[in-house]
């Protein structure tokens, strides 16, 4: 999917190609997934859809990218992909709580 930022929300839309196993009836349809990136480096994620009809039947997708730092560089992302939000950052020296004594 391309070069992602941590702690930054994205929507990936694909199209699954064609599978003879999953029948006549079913077309190649987009397919829409929500990802977290959550910290940086070489991302390889895999997830299987299920049919509806068969529960044996199913596509494995892989999703491959590069999450880097969240203040360095720019995303490059790729046809599908869009960054959705960004998740709040805490900081643990802006807290008031003064620690045990």
């Amino acid at each position: 999917v391309g070069f992602l930022k941590a702690q930054h929300r994205y929507e990936i839309v694909f199209t699954l190609p064609e599978v003879p196993a999953l029948g006549k009836d079913v077309c190649p349809a987009p397919v829409t997934c929500e990802y977290m990136a959550q910290q940086e480096g070489v991302l390889c994620e895999e997830m299987l859809l299920l049919s509806e009809t068969d529960n044996h039947v199913c596509v494995k997708v892989k999703v491959h990218a590069r999450v880097m730092d969240r203040h360095h560089g720019t995303p490059m992302l790729l046809e599908g992909v869009r960054c959705i939000g960004v998740e709040l950052e805490y900081d643990s020296e802006q807290s008031d709580w003064q620690g045990f004594d």
